[in-house]
């Protein structure tokens, strides 16, 4: 039996109550301290919570498929990844918007983790870069508590594999899980783990692969203009020419509808 798309499980939100919408997408607000703090508290409760880092790519999906966008604001916290969406949020709901990137995230909640002494699980990916990742963590942080790594196939699980995953996941202490299976499907599987399995889980997608040194970022002047996107462009043409080609356009076209309206 193949593990299908359900609606998320019922569960009080711990984010913080005012949301703006961009788009489809119902995206917290408050500034990345704040993020960083509820995350850190929730995980040392030991709850069950999600985080997603919405960019261009997500918003534009969640806006062309209704059920992602529930997906995706059914988590207890959409932080704004992407500037182009800060830049939206002043736009549309004249807000300033801290951007909450993904690699920031998972390097200040592993250094946090290691100064709260709370466990730490990677869950994606592939085995060579979690082992690579695994390692940049004990180097610069040698008393960090890594509770678990896991790959899992690249095809549905059954309801037997996914139970598997989630006593495994909470037998070995957890507290924060970081998912790298990319969008959408880890935003996807967080939603059926929510209520599962008792960890924050944060959908940080390329942070990890980052992390482990297989990737680059580019400069800082780069990432403050909003133009990361042109620079992995610029790295693997064939692979992303179409989909940004395709997603800024549609991006641009519908927040000018929103705007407009």
């Amino acid at each position: 039996m193949i593990s299908d798309f359900s609606t998320p499980t019922a569960i009080t939100p711990a984010a913080p109550a005012e949301r703006a919408t961009i788009l489809s997408l119902h995206v917290s607000l408050g500034n990345y301290q704040e993020f960083q703090d509820a995350l850190i508290n929730a995980a040392h409760r030991g709850e069950s919570r999600t985080a997603c880092f919405a960019n261009v790519h997500m918003a534009v999906e969640a806006h062309r498929d209704p059920e992602f966008a529930q997906v995706v604001n059914s988590a207890d916290w959409v932080c704004t990844d992407g500037l182009p969406l800060t830049w939206a949020m002043r736009l549309l709901h004249k807000k300033h918007q801290d951007r909450v990137t993904g690699p920031d995230t998972l390097n200040n909640m592993v250094k946090r983790a290691t100064e709260e002494q709370l466990p730490i699980f990677f869950y994606g990916s592939t085995d060579d870069v979690l082992a690579k990742a695994v390692a940049v963590c004990r180097e610069r942080y040698p008393a960090i508590q890594i509770a678990g790594t896991l790959s899992p196939p690249f095809r549905s699980l059954t309801v037997d594999e996914e139970e598997e995953i989630i006593d495994q996941i909470n037998e070995s202490g957890a507290r924060l899980v970081f998912v790298a299976l990319g969008c959408p499907k880890q935003e996807r599987w967080m939603a059926r783990m929510r209520g599962k399995v008792q960890a924050v889980m944060l959908g940080i997608g390329g942070g990890l692969p980052i992390l482990a040194g297989v990737q680059s970022r580019p400069p800082q002047w780069i990432q403050r203009i909003g133009m990361e996107w042109f620079y992995r462009l610029a790295l693997e043409p064939r692979r992303l020419f179409k989909r940004y080609a395709v997603t800024n356009s549609l991006y641009g076209w519908y927040l000018g509808k929103q705007w407009l309206s």
